[in-house]
């Protein structure tokens, strides 16, 4: 049975069988398109000819799609190079580029070699940890502060008034889950 895309009018070629009375859902190849397809009425004998008429036809040919068989490469296991891509022969050899090699090598002293990086997160505790403590010493001395500097009491109420509201928020935020 020969299918018609009704989108894109591409003919497709599909087994009799394929397509039951109760029709399939079929889709074009070509543009996606869905549609139900059912099957295509075939002539039927209803009366009987007097006279056979002897008709030669060839039926049509039909080009079914054949699925070429992928073929498999077969890969060798990689060789390991002989020598570095980036090693001056190399580069000299292929490229014709002269690197004059002049290793200047570090001295590392003895306290250097034994130096450990601080670290993001270890920075960010001693931030913390200055932070709680500024915070601490500026509450404590607050009295202090304002009896000299009259002008900062505004600015310490509301520096003590936000870090508050975070810890209320924090509070809250650990509370509901």
């Amino acid at each position: 049975m020969i299918l018609t895309c009704n989108s894109c009018g591409k003919k497709f070629v599909v087994p009799d069988r394929a397509i039951t009375a109760s029709g399939r859902m079929v889709q074009c190849g070509s543009c996606g398109n869905k549609w139900k397809q059912f099957p295509l009425e075939q002539v039927k004998k209803t009366q009987s000819i007097s006279r056979p008429k002897k008709i030669v036809s060839r039926p049509p040919q039909i080009q079914q799609k054949i699925q070429k068989s992928k073929k498999i490469k077969k890969t060798a296991p990689k060789k390991q190079r002989e020598i570095s891509l980036y090693s001056p022969e190399y580069l000299a050899k292929k490229h014709g580029i002269k690197i004059n090699e002049v290793r200047t090598e570090k001295k590392i002293s003895k306290q250097e070699k034994g130096k450990v990086s601080f670290g993001f997160y270890n920075s960010l505790i001693v931030f913390v940890f200055f932070a709680i403590a500024l915070s601490r010493i500026l509450y404590f001395s607050q009295g202090f502060i304002v009896s000299n500097i009259p002008a900062s009491e505004y600015y310490l109420n509301y520096f003590f008034e936000s870090i508050r509201n975070i810890f209320e928020i924090w509070k809250n935020l650990i509370t509901s889950y």
